[in-house]
């Protein structure tokens, strides 16, 4: 399943509205350490492993593609 992401640094939240996520992170864009928080958060609401979280586009921006595979 292929999703757009919006991501926010102001605070914690995840927001799912048919094929769009929107997540508030408190880590920094530094070295990944945002990418990762929201690969973690995502995985653990839709109870998969974070290996099946591929970040498809948008690695250096607040706009991302991802997909999760079964």
């Amino acid at each position: 399943m292929i999703y757009k992401v919006s991501v926010d640094f102001s605070k914690e939240f995840l927001e799912i509205n048919e094929n769009q996520i929107k997540i508030g992170i408190k880590s920094k864009p530094i070295k990944g350490q945002a990418n990762k928080e929201i690969i973690k958060k995502i995985a653990k609401h839709f109870g998969v492993s974070s290996r099946q979280i591929q970040i498809k586009a948008g690695h250096k921006s607040q706009e991302k593609i991802i997909e999760i595979s079964q």
